[in-house]
């Protein structure tokens, strides 16, 4: 694993990539495999899976073709690049960062794809993000003993950041027994 953070706005386009890694699709079909197995974890229209999935065309990470069917309109079927390929692949290596909202979402969803297409890196996508945690519930109680008493409002806001730690290493040990992960030793 790498020590690189996605950066950027949390988008739903690798998981898009990542359902086509299986083979070619087309858009309706690649919305509703989404909403099946990653609906809970995104909210995404299918107005906005064809945008992402125009982007992504755009950028060269899939290509479309049409495909005449019998008594039925054409279909633009889509098929994944080796650019986009190479791009999914180097994300679902990518750190995740500590901020809740990442954490649901791309953890989430790259645990997901982990569990798909390289099992055998399960435990070390989980052991490396519960460390993340770990390491930024410490620092928020660093800072929070640091804090001058009259400083009521930081102190909250910190707090309130480091209980959302705290729910996330419990939510974290249940997904570590879910998988049947060990343990980190230290």
């Amino acid at each position: 694993m790498t020590e690189t953070k996605h950066s950027g706005n949390l988008s739903p386009e690798f998981a898009l990539l990542g359902f086509l890694i299986a083979g070619q699709s087309h858009g309706y079909d690649l919305h509703q495999k989404f909403i099946a197995e990653l609906g809970h974890v995104w909210h995404l229209s299918q107005s906005q899976a064809y945008a992402i999935l125009k982007r992504l065309e755009n950028r060269g990470d899939i290509s479309a073709h049409i495909v005449e069917q019998e008594k039925l309109p054409a279909r633009q079927m889509l098929k994944i690049t080796a650019q986009g390929r190479k791009r999914f692949f180097a994300w679902l290596e990518l750190g995740i960062g500590t901020n809740a909202r990442s954490i649901r979402l791309e953890f989430l969803t790259r645990l997901y794809f982990t569990q798909l297409h390289r099992p055998e890196n399960i435990a070390q996508i989980y052991q490396t993000q519960f460390a993340e945690t770990e390491a930024r519930a410490e620092q928020l109680e660093t800072l929070i003993q640091n804090l001058p008493p009259e400083q009521i409002y930081n102190r909250l806001s910190l707090d309130l950041r480091l209980q959302q730690m705290r729910l996330i290493q419990n939510w974290m040990a249940e997904i570590r027994t879910q998988f049947h992960i060990p343990k980190e030793k230290r």
